[in-house]
């Protein structure tokens, strides 16, 4: 425990805090939901430990032996036929007590891309995509701690542009014994860029990201909720607009801009690393629910000045039985439109 504890403190203070998150790294991709379920919570759910194996996909410290033999597969529907998938298998080992898993994550931005020279002429067509392969492994002790990692390859081609690296996930998860509560931490994307983009000069980092999360079970009410708080190792995440008469920054009075003080500057700034979702559990044997998730930082991001819109608000529902699970999540990103996913769990071995 104390050896889990000083690896986490570690990862935490040798990482740099720094101003805005978006643009800075590449592989981008690695944080779009990879399930129905992830897409219908915010963007984020790391905290529950159950039998979702598209869960563990994220945050391998929730591997578990409920997850054996199962077999997760998603597909996200994007504008302008891009598309984002996932597709992951579970196995418990009896002897190590030790689940693996293997998944793959794949984005494709399309094949029929118009390429053009600084003239405008049409050059062709070109395709464009993603994709990271991932092992990992949990394992849990005395039935509250559980520890796990991932490990993945990452690829991409851009226009004839290759780059490849090599990330890991680290967690630990701590469950009470009722099961009403449980708690995750998680580093993700630990890595490098090990091959640049051709003609690029330096290597760009991957989105690196340490996260806490609590997830809590009402004892007398079929819920549950979660909390995860984003980005632990920087503060700032405010988007330094270059346009702006005053630089953004959590320290100014920014009136002359944008006509908000130093506190709602700072409050602001706060919400932005939370995440917050609810899943209401229906029937007898919970088989149905209804999710949804707020996700402040998204809706910041993507808010338009004139507009109000759904940004940053997420809803789904899931069916489960023992054998399977078929779930719906979608993810409003814009004024014209959201994002659906549909994802299916299937328990593939002897029941």
């Amino acid at each position: 425990m104390r050896n889990i504890s000083a690896l986490f403190l570690a990862l935490f203070l040798c990482t740099g805090a720094s101003a805005q998150v978006g643009g800075i790294s590449t592989y981008e991709f690695l944080n779009l939901p990879n399930s129905a379920t992830v897409a219908a919570m915010g963007g984020h759910h790391i905290a529950l430990r159950d039998d979702d194996l598209s869960l563990a996909l994220r945050n391998p410290a929730l591997l578990n032996d409920a997850m054996h033999q199962r077999g997760a597969l998603s597909h996200g529907f994007h504008p302008a036929g891009i598309s984002n998938s996932s597709l992951a298998y579970g196995y418990f080992h009896d002897k190590t007590k030790v689940t693996f898993q293997a998944g793959l994550q794949y984005t494709g931005y399309g094949s029929d891309l118009v390429r053009r020279d600084n003239t405008g002429q049409d050059l062709g067509t070109f395709s464009a995509n993603d994709f990271a392969l991932t092992v990992g492994g949990g394992r849990t002790f005395d039935e509250r701690l559980s520890v796990g990692a991932n490990l993945k390859l990452i690829s991409s081609q851009l226009a004839g542009y290759g780059s490849f690296g090599l990330a890991t996930d680290l967690a630990v998860h701590y469950q009470d014994s009722s099961s009403l509560w449980g708690v995750s931490l998680l580093a993700r994307n630990i890595g490098l860029q090990i091959g640049k983009y051709d003609g690029a000069s330096d290597r760009e980092p991957l989105p690196y990201e340490l996260q806490i999360g609590i997830n809590r079970q009402l004892r007398y009410l079929p819920f549950r909720f979660s909390v995860i708080y984003r980005y632990l190792d920087r503060w700032n995440v405010l988007f330094e607009d270059p346009n702006a008469e005053i630089e953004t920054s959590i320290l100014t009075v920014e009136e002359e801009t944008t006509g908000r003080g130093a506190g709602a500057v700072f409050l602001d700034n706060l919400a932005r690393h939370f995440v917050l979702n609810g899943e209401l559990m229906i029937g007898k044997q919970k088989n149905l629910r209804l999710r949804f998730g707020y996700n402040h930082g998204l809706r910041r991001e993507l808010r338009l000045t004139d507009f109000r819109s759904l940004a940053g608000y997420s809803f789904g529902f899931a069916f489960r039985t023992k054998r399977f699970s078929l779930a719906y999540g979608r993810t409003t990103y814009h004024l014209g439109g959201g994002i659906n996913q549909l994802g299916i769990d299937v328990g593939l071995g002897k029941r």
